[in-house]
């Protein structure tokens, strides 16, 4: 279903971005795993995609950092020759009620979820414009959707982040282009992990499928609107919640 294409997967070495690593290799693609923290977490997730037959490499950077951003997109289409597919995944929560939350918690989330997209998307969008073809997702939240309480920071950024989806996608759609947002809900990861059970219970009775999603919902997902199947769809924002923001 991807043979012959080269992925970006930010902040690919945990949780859902680390699913989508694996799973677009899984169906023929190279991917790159970006990380910013671990390389051992990093190495582990080109290690299970060797494993199974697929080819894979790492690369340090920090998606906020314009000029990492920059060198990476460099040094990935030297290695590989083009890039087919971005996936903005990286991410960080500093969550906190409003009359609680310092501004550096703020910048943050920004800077990594919001603007961090947008350095990845100025790369993307100059070669594959060039190329005249490619996918872009980007990975919002259902919180940007519905909000959150404690959450003002992040919510704003993968609201913000929907909004330069729809946007990208009509600015690059000329061009075959598609630029698509995944929302995922409360999915089983370790963010989701710290919270407790009487929490998660609560969280529960507003699902309608009435249980929290899986990574793997998420990646093939990503998959399918990394793949030919999906050429006619851009623009969307496809939330993966169970229902939880109906």
């Amino acid at each position: 279903m991807l043979e012959n294409k080269v992925a970006i997967v930010t902040g690919a070495s945990r949780g859902i971005g680390r699913a989508i690593a694996v799973t677009l290799a899984h169906y023929g693609a190279a991917v790159v795993v970006n990380y910013c923290g671990s390389k051992e977490k990093a190495d582990e997730v080109v290690d299970i995609i060797k494993s199974n037959g697929g080819n894979a490499v790492t690369y340090q950077a920090d998606v906020s950092d314009f000029d990492a951003v920059q060198t990476m997109f460099s040094d990935v289409t030297k290695q590989f020759g083009k890039i087919d597919i971005l996936v903005n995944n990286a991410g960080i929560t500093r969550d906190n009620l409003i009359l609680k939350m310092t501004e550096q918690e703020f910048d943050a989330v920004i800077d990594t979820n919001l603007k961090g997209v947008f350095n990845c998307l100025k790369q993307a969008s100059r070669l594959m414009l060039k190329q005249k073809s490619g996918r872009i997702i980007n990975i919002s939240s259902i919180s940007g959707v519905i909000g959150n309480a404690g959450q003002v920071n992040y919510s704003a950024a993968k609201a913000g982040v929907i909004g330069m989806t729809k946007s990208l996608a009509k600015e690059l759609g000329s061009r075959g282009i598609t630029v698509n947002a995944i929302a995922p809900g409360y999915i089983n990861t370790d963010m989701t992990a710290v919270l407790s059970d009487d929490l998660k219970a609560k969280v529960t009775e507003l699902i309608p499928l009435r249980r929290l999603g899986e990574v793997e919902d998420i990646a093939e997902t990503a998959a399918f609107l990394a793949s030919d199947k999906a050429a006619y769809i851009t623009g969307q924002t496809i939330q993966v919640d169970g229902g939880l923001g109906i």
